[in-house]
């Protein structure tokens, strides 16, 4: 919920997209699959989808099942393992020059807009919820 919430201002405060934020290509299975020279077409073919789909599994556009992953290592004969990236990857965006490793995606030139407006917003639910105890305990006196 949060991070929908995240994703809905940055798109309008920002020019940024959901998938600006969580889109990870999955870059062993597209290197093993270049490596064997096995095109996305034939992929496509063997999990009986067409070229755009695949395109979007292989760019992190759209998640790759379990069933889809096997058939995927099984066309490739390579053990699952080698080629296998989480669709649901963690990624944090950080705006004191952090650096990551792994599936970790750092972003240090995070724009200071969304960070101002985030703090507005949680000043303005900050005072909301003080409010709202007072209210609570005026009820609670009657």
């Amino acid at each position: 919920m949060v991070f929908q919430y995240f994703a809905l201002l940055c798109k309008f405060y920002c020019n940024y997209t959901q998938t600006d934020f969580y889109m990870i290509t999955k870059k062993k299975l597209i290197e093993s699959r270049n490596s064997r020279g096995i095109s996305q077409e034939y992929m496509a073919d063997r999990l009986c989808m067409d070229v755009s789909n695949y395109n979007r599994r292989e760019s992190g556009k759209t998640k790759i099942s379990a069933d889809q992953w096997k058939k995927i290592a099984q066309e490739l004969d390579v053990p699952l393992e080698d080629i296998y990236e989480a669709d649901e990857n963690l990624i944090f965006i950080f705006n004191d020059n952090a650096t990551g490793n792994g599936n970790i995606v750092t972003n240090n030139s995070f724009p200071q807009n969304v960070l101002d407006l985030f703090q507005k917003h949680i000043s303005v639910m900050e005072q909301e919820i003080h409010y709202l105890k007072e209210l609570i305990q005026k009820v609670g006196k009657t």
